[in-house]
């Protein structure tokens, strides 16, 4: 298993320190749970950005949810 290091103040690491013992989590653990989660959420935004935005390019029309309906016939408004 590969071992990373990263330098924190003795401040940070008495509040990370904390932290794991609140989530009942050791410090390795809990900055390895929340640095990958938080990376992943991030990665999982720009990729929907990028999505966006080659939808918008691709000259695409969206319709509405009461659009649908009405051109259906499953909402009479």
């Amino acid at each position: 298993m590969a071992m990373i290091t990263i330098r924190v103040s003795d401040h940070e690491k008495e509040w990370l320190k904390y932290m794991a013992d609140f989530y009942g989590l050791s410090l390795s653990d809990l900055v390895k749970k929340y640095s990958m989660e938080q990376l992943e959420d991030e990665y999982d935004k720009q990729m929907a950005d990028i999505a966006h935005k080659r939808f918008e390019e691709s000259g695409e029309k969206t319709y509405s949810m009461d659009e649908i309906l009405k051109e259906f016939g499953g909402l009479d408004k």
